[in-house]
């Protein structure tokens, strides 16, 4: 990735979270805590503060304070997860839905708002690329990488 894509990549962030503001002062919730109320509404398989950080790149401690906090509100609810109960599994209580419904429809719109002015068929091709990089990541993070691979 050239530096040009990084910048694209953070513009991309800044341009989500710009779209979301008015949402989050409406609800009175800071962006990271709407954040991680979509995130898991929408990836109910990574149900764990641990994967939220991986996948979000959020600060753990922050993350935990703002998981607390939604928490006490009743937006989440922690539980044991089956199988290992030192993993705690975070969700959505019923709370959190009218949240869900207006973030879905916000999203629905900055994905449209971003796709803007693209042809279907090059949007096809974006995503295949972008599958392939998501796989060539995942087969590089089981790589035995060396100092030799970089030099």
């Amino acid at each position: 990735m050239n530096h040009n894509n990084v910048t694209t990549f953070r513009s991309y962030l800044e341009a989500y979270e710009h779209f979301c503001k008015p949402l989050c002062r409406e609800l009175d919730m800071p962006q990271m805590a709407f954040d991680i109320v979509m995130f898991l509404a929408n990836n109910p398989e990574a149900c764990t503060a641990k994967e939220i950080s991986r996948s979000r790149g959020f600060k753990e401690n922050i993350l935990s304070v703002n998981i607390n906090k939604l928490v006490s509100e009743g937006y989440l609810e922690r539980s044991s997860m089956e199988g290992d109960r030192r993993k705690v599994r975070l969700e959505c209580t019923q709370k959190a839905r009218p949240i869900i419904e207006r973030g879905r429809r916000l999203q629905e719109k900055f994905f449209l708002e971003i796709r803007e002015g693209i042809p279907q068929e090059d949007l096809e091709i974006c995503q295949r690329c972008l599958d392939i990089v998501g796989k060539n990541a995942r087969r590089i993070k089981n790589m035995q990488i060396t100092e030799e691979d970089c030099l």
